[in-house]
């Protein structure tokens, strides 16, 4: 994750911004030119604001386009305590209402201004780069190039970017539905889903109906592709008599016996399938999985203990997306159905050890034997949401998630050689949103959360909280995917 102190952006990228702004207000209707790819980024493309069939080319006033999405949350966990569901992430957060691991805490959130820039570079690339600023930090989400002119229906990405499984996880969180990402994207693949740095290859087959077709090759880091590395566990401790000669620091150090693994470590693979329905109706089917070769994690403890597992992974799922348009103004009357399960994964080697010297890491003692084994997690998890406009300007939805249907975890059991097992939790959500214009959107939603938790007490304090999410868009931004 590229971060930098939000202090340095230059004022010159305000300058850029306004007068990009300004010179969009001089024509309401710009006009989309140039062929792309229906589920490629449609950012990319630039406009050409004159209403000419040329595309803009390099050394125009609109190369690159800018656009800048702000997005704010208001949340409140106004009845029980939340905390991570059980088996995932450690499953041992109980925040009490401020989950500061994943989502958002109670209270004021400025969670994300988007800043993104895209240009069509010649008649061969195109090129974007979106900053997300949260806080005190500024992040590089993507920065990817995609050819325009392979044969054969052939498209190459390269760069950063995020992943094409499944079907939210391409989308940022101004795309989506909801004020927050499924249970099952953000614990599966990690905080903003699977997103790394490699090449994609697709392709658009010739078939009566849109099939598209993919492969991605990716470095591997973080989520279902953590990686540690070699590295040296060190602890730093006082011995000695204070009485007689005073205390005597002391470090110890060992290595943590995980092997280095040159990238790339993920290999994942996706298929896109679009039967034509007519033209109020519209449908995508999806199936996606990945490979990764290394799989790693350490947990160190003030004790001095060393937990590590090391091992590989993988992973498989499915999406449908269902989309009804009434041709009634402003969306009313059309609907928006969509679902995703997955499942994963992670075989490895587990080992708890601790120093009997000063440079010798040996494996502790749980039950009389040695804290070593091997084991495999398996989990899954699932969510199936609606949306509606019953209204001009106006929709609400209903969501439905299950996460760890299947919840053999990593969690060990020390003293029985063993990875511990966990309930499924469930969360439930409701949300009413309104958008006055397509650059503006207020959301108002409600969270019900029964998540299983690790002390065997499953589901007997679950949590309410309610979220208020204001989301707008200045400067020229592209149309959504499907």
């Amino acid at each position: 994750m590229s971060r930098i102190n939000a202090a340095s952006l230059p004022v010159g990228l305000a300058l850029l911004i306004a007068a990009s702004g300004a010179s969009a207000q001089q024509q309401q209707n710009p006009t989309r030119v140039g062929a792309q790819d229906p589920l490629d980024s449609q950012g990319i493309g630039t406009y050409n604001l004159a209403g000419s069939r040329d595309r803009v080319t390099s050394g125009t006033a609109f190369n690159p386009a800018i656009s800048v999405i702000l997005d704010g949350v208001y949340k409140n966990t106004f009845s029980g305590e939340a905390h991570s569901p059980a088996g995932f992430d450690g499953g041992h957060d109980h925040s009490h209402g401020h989950d500061h691991g994943h989502g958002m805490e109670d209270g004021f959130n400025l969670r994300e201004t988007e800043f993104a820039f895209s240009a069509s570079v010649d008649n061969y690339f195109d090129a974007i780069a979106i900053l997300a600023v949260d806080g005190d930090n500024v992040e590089l989400e993507e920065a990817y190039i995609t050819t325009r002119s392979l044969p054969a229906g052939l498209q190459i990405k390269a760069g950063k970017f995020l992943s094409d499984i499944g079907y939210i996880n391409k989308q940022h969180p101004h795309d989506w539905q909801f004020v927050d990402r499924p249970l099952v994207s953000e614990y599966l693949f990690g905080d903003h889903g699977l997103q790394d740095v490699g090449v994609q290859l697709s392709w658009l087959a010739p078939l009566p109906f849109y099939s598209r077709f993919g492969i991605e090759v990716l470095q591997g880091r973080g989520g279902i592709a953590n990686y540690v590395g070699s590295e040296e566990h060190t602890i730093v401790g006082y011995g000695g008599d204070p009485g007689t000669e005073g205390p005597t620091r002391l470090r110890w150090r060992a290595d943590n016996d995980l092997d280095d693994s040159s990238g790339p470590r993920l290999v994942t693979a996706f298929a896109k399938f679009a039967p034509d329905l007519g033209y109020s109706h519209a449908a995508q089917f999806g199936l996606s999985g990945g490979y990764v070769r290394t799989w790693q994690n350490q947990e160190g403890h003030s004790s001095g203990r060393l937990e590590t597992w090391d091992g590989d992974a993988w992973f498989a799922g499915v999406d449908a997306v269902y989309k009804y348009d009434s041709g009634r103004a402003y969306g009313h009357g059309n609907w928006v159905v969509q679902g995703e399960y997955f499942y994963r994964e992670i075989d490895v080697d587990y080992a708890s050890r601790d120093f009997v010297d000063g440079s010798t890491l040996a494996p502790t003692v749980s039950g009389g034997t040695a804290d070593v084994f091997s084991g495999t997690a398996k989990q899954d998890g699932a969510y199936l949401q609606a949306i509606y406009g019953f209204a001009p300007r106006w929709n609400a939805g209903l969501r439905a998630e299950a996460l760890g249907l299947t919840n053999n975890s990593l969690d060990p059991d020390r003293g029985n050689n063993r990875f511990e097992s966990f309930g499924t939790s469930y969360r439930y959500a409701a949300q009413v949103s309104f958008m006055p214009t397509e650059f503006s959107r207020i959301r108002l939603q409600t969270n019900y959360m029964d998540y299983a938790d690790d002390n065997g007490d499953d589901h007997d304090h679950g949590a309410w909280s309610v979220m208020l999410q204001y989301n707008v868009s200045l400067g020229v931004h592209g149309a959504h995917d499907f």
